[in-house]
């Protein structure tokens, strides 16, 4: 799967998880077409879940079917434990 950072491009590179993928919320539906395919594992994260939970939902309205809201991306780094 893949995880998607939801945050400003700003607030992406002031701290990120590697190799997470950064789509700021308001740029989501523009750049589906990175998301091919609807059954991965789709992992958003945010600063403290609000902006992922909204991304979520989009997703799920796009039809895509394992989208997961992360929260805030600190708190999901240190349960991956990276």
């Amino acid at each position: 799967g893949i995880i998607i950072d939801v945050r400003s491009e700003a607030e992406f590179y002031s701290g990120h998880i590697e190799s997470s993928l950064n789509i700021p919320l308001s740029d989501l539906l523009s750049k589906l077409d990175y998301l091919n395919d609807k059954d991965q594992a789709i992992i958003t994260c945010c600063a403290s879940g609000v902006r992922s939970a909204g991304a979520q939902k989009l997703l799920w309205a796009k039809g895509y079917t394992n989208v997961i809201n992360g929260g805030g991306w600190s708190n999901l780094e240190s349960k991956l434990g990276n």
